[in-house]
């Protein structure tokens, strides 16, 4: 190899060594606590003791067994991480979920969102971090039924069976405020945008905001 070859790679590699020793790199691990929230879709759902059972029908109409739909709210467990490749640019991944069941006309559904995003902090400091966010990922909506029965009135069990799942795209932006309670422990209040369109199957909007308090702890440099 020549000369000016090797003189030419030797550079290379130095600008590349200088560019990620100037990037203050970190890895954070956090886990939330809030809640998401959307209206209901005005729609109802047949129990089990009607003809057309767990199909689609009009509250108040008439029919005993229809049972209205309930809208979005409740606690939602979140987990997530993110990646600051450099001081003030990102990406992340987040995902909120519903722990437990809620009740959904005769059924009960658990809400799931979750999305990559990159991550913009226009303000970063030691002790502060002012993060703006935007992705995309997916909506989940999974639905089950509880039965419970005896033999005589010794011997009762209830049993859950999943029934079904409705999935959609999720748009997402979010804004948050990353404070350092130690030089790693870090507490991040946060608001969600999530657009997720054909929501309204389940829910009364496909806009559905969210409101998250993350505790994390994070590696690396700041």
């Amino acid at each position: 190899m020549s000369t000016a070859k090797w003189c030419f790679m030797g550079t290379t590699l130095l600008v590349l060594g200088a560019s990620l020793a100037s990037a203050q790199t970190s890895f954070d691990l956090n886990v939330g606590f809030g809640s998401a929230w959307d209206s209901s879709n005005s729609g109802g759902i047949d129990n089990a003791s009607s003809l057309n059972a767990f199909g689609a029908c009009t509250p108040n109409s008439g029919d005993a067994n229809c049972e209205s739909l309930p809208g979005l709210n409740g606690f939602f467990l979140g987990f997530g991480g993110d990646l600051m490749l450099y001081k003030h640019f990102g990406v992340g991944f987040e995902a909120s979920l519903q722990p437990s069941r809620e009740t959904y006309g005769p059924l009960a559904s658990r809400q799931a969102f979750y999305d990559v995003n990159g991550i913009y902090a226009p303000i970063a400091t030691k002790r502060a971090a002012l993060q703006l966010e935007a992705g995309v990922g997916g909506a989940r909506t999974g639905f089950a039924y509880t039965e419970s029965g005896c033999v005589g009135t010794a011997v009762c069990t209830t049993s859950t069976e999943p029934v079904g799942t409705a999935n959609h795209l999720n748009v997402h932006v979010g804004v948050g405020v990353q404070i350092f309670l130690t030089e790693h422990i870090f507490i991040k209040p946060e608001f969600d945008f999530h657009y997720v369109p054909g929501l309204t199957n389940q829910f009364g909007s496909d806009a559905v905001p969210e409101g998250m308090v993350w505790v994390g702890y994070s590696f690396g440099e700041r």
